[in-house]
């Protein structure tokens, strides 16, 4: 019985499966790239990430414990100098499994295993995306481009009640500068004023009378006149 063992055996020993997977993890690690079955491409996954995540630490004790599963000095060499350094922020996920196609013969689900750093389709793929400033949206429904439409309209009645204050104040400065220039005359002018209208009235009036009684006073002397006249003739 084979109760509580997780991982897959691949129909191999324990040394025959140890070795095997060594010298693929030492092909990926020369390579980054290798073809292979789905399955043995997932056993690889759990066998060489950990190495990767010890390759972080470049000390001799980490070069030590890489090298008792590699068994590969160029291998343990080409990790801690070229791979180390590209995923040094990464934390964990270093191996992308890519299904291919299936195999002639036993017609095996095939696979292509790489580094995720070592790919330049991808990379090149990420860094345009990272220019345009990221993925596309999905459009909204239609109450959101509702609410889109109808936001402008917002924007403008409240620019319109802001404007309308506005001109208030200004024009209500405007009077309050007009006052300010022209000045009410005082009371004491004004009563100069009044007694200056009056006065020329007062004088045609008065000059009035004056008028009549000088005419009046010529008429009386022409009448003593004509009556002086006839006593005189008849003396004479």
């Amino acid at each position: 019985m084979r109760h509580r063992k997780i991982y897959n055996q691949l129909s191999r020993t324990s040394s025959h499966r140890n070795a095997m997977l060594s010298n693929m993890a030492v092909s990926l690690i020369l390579h980054k790239r290798i073809n292979t079955t789905v399955t043995k491409a997932k056993a690889l996954r759990a066998y060489v990430e950990p190495l990767l995540t010890k390759s972080k630490e470049d000390t001799t004790h980490s070069r030590r414990v890489v090298f008792s599963y590699l068994q590969n000095k160029e291998a343990v060499t080409e990790l801690f100098r070229e791979i180390s350094p590209k995923i040094a922020d990464r934390p964990g996920g270093y191996t992308r499994i890519i299904k291919t196609d299936f195999r002639l013969g036993d017609n095996a689900d095939m696979c292509m295993m790489e580094l995720v750093d070592f790919n330049d389709v991808y990379l090149a793929k990420e860094s345009v995306s990272a220019d345009k400033g990221g993925r596309r949206r999905r459009r909204g429904s239609g109450k959101a481009r509702k609410d889109q439409a109808a936001a402008p309209a917002v924007e403008e009645t409240t620019k319109t009640e802001v404007e309308q204050p506005e001109m208030i104040v200004e024009q209500q400065v405007d009077e309050t500068l007009e006052e300010i220039q022209t000045p009410e005359p005082r009371v004491d002018d004004k009563i100069v004023e009044e007694q200056v209208d009056e006065t020329p009235d007062e004088t045609q009036t008065s000059k009035l009378p004056v008028d009549d009684k000088i005419a009046e006073s010529q008429d009386s002397q022409k009448d003593t006149e004509d009556t002086e006249s006839p006593s005189k003739e008849k003396e004479a």
